[in-house]
């Protein structure tokens, strides 16, 4: 009982930020021209600033654990390709492919996971990690798949997709603030106190700001019509790739910290930055929407499951 208070905890408050977003849209306090500034803004500022701080605040060098790193880098790869692969044989329009795909395979690592496991452990070291070994691939293949499908490329050759898709990773403003991070944790770089205070300042508005805008560019009716792949979506994040991987972690002898990392790595709720993506590339937001919130409000029952399961087991 007390995992499920915990986890209701966790969940239901960004569950009633998005609520509240859809709630001001409904009463005409915001509007579609908020939601497209502000996925913007979001998407080029607030997001890639959250991850800067997060990665810089972490002594890498001191924690660094390579088979760790790859373990994770290597789960994200095979259950991209897996749903990717899946989805361009089951899903017949063509329209929805890249939605699905991004929503399916990419956790919330660092907008709500990173909170999840410092609940648990207090600051943790292993979140940053578990966020170096999966959430640069999950940029990189959300760019990919978006960049490959839907009809806003179709009469790109397979040279200028590759193209589009390389440029779109280069310039991917969440893939550039990982990457600042980490530079700046590898070199030990301490910013003056009045610029880490103002990207702070930035980064606290990443989460708060990417729910309300989720919220308020939820259409109920219309997500109504795509009750099934969102279903099929978050059953695949939910259950699916952690039943298939949880296994092999524990095989392989991560226990603890580093098991919760992996766990929220593969069952954590859809980020929202997935819906960002999508609607700032041209793709189907509306489906993206729908298992963000899908799996935001179940997630609050799968992961207690998760966690109670492995602590019966005592593997953490």
């Amino acid at each position: 009982m007390e995992n499920f208070i915990f986890s209701i905890n966790v969940t239901i408050p960004i569950f009633l930020v998005m609520l509240l977003g859809w709630g001001l849209k409904q009463i005409g306090m915001l509007n579609d021209n908020f939601v497209t500034i502000a996925n913007k803004f979001n998407f080029q500022v607030t997001l890639p600033c959250l991850l800067l701080k997060d990665i810089s605040s972490v002594d890498i060098r001191a924690v660094f654990d390579l088979n760790y790193v790859l373990f994770c880098a290597l789960v994200s790869s095979v259950c991209f390709w897996l749903i990717w692969g899946s989805a361009k044989l089951l899903i017949k329009d063509n329209y929805m492919i890249g939605a699905f795909v991004q929503a399916s395979f990419r956790s919330s690592a660092a907008v709500m996971g990173l909170a999840f496991i410092q609940n648990i452990y207090g600051q943790s070291a292993m979140g940053p990690l578990m966020i170096i070994g999966a959430v640069p691939l999950y940029n990189i293949y959300s760019v990919i798949v978006l960049t490959f499908e839907g009809e806003h490329d179709k009469d790109l050759n397979k040279v200028e997709k590759i193209k589009d898709a390389f440029l779109n990773i280069l310039k991917n403003p969440i893939i550039i603030g990982i990457f600042l991070g980490l530079f700046a944790s590898l070199l030990k770089i301490h910013f003056p106190l009045m610029v880490e205070k103002t990207i702070g300042n930035i980064a606290q508005m990443a989460t708060p700001l990417a729910l309300i805008t989720l919220g308020a560019g939820f259409e109920g009716r219309k997500a109504i019509a795509k009750v099934k792949p969102t279903i099929e979506a978050a059953f695949l994040k939910l259950v699916a790739q952690p039943l298939l991987f949880l296994p092999v972690a524990i095989i392989m002898g991560f226990q603890g910290e580093k098991l919760i990392g992996i766990l929220i790595m593969l069952a954590s709720p859809t980020t929202p930055s997935c819906y960002i993506m999508a609607k700032n590339m041209g793709h189907d937001g509306i489906l993206t929407a729908s298992i963000v919130v899908a799996t935001t409000l179940l997630a609050s029952f799968t992961l207690t499951g998760w966690i109670f399961l492995l602590r019966t087991l005592g593997y953490i």
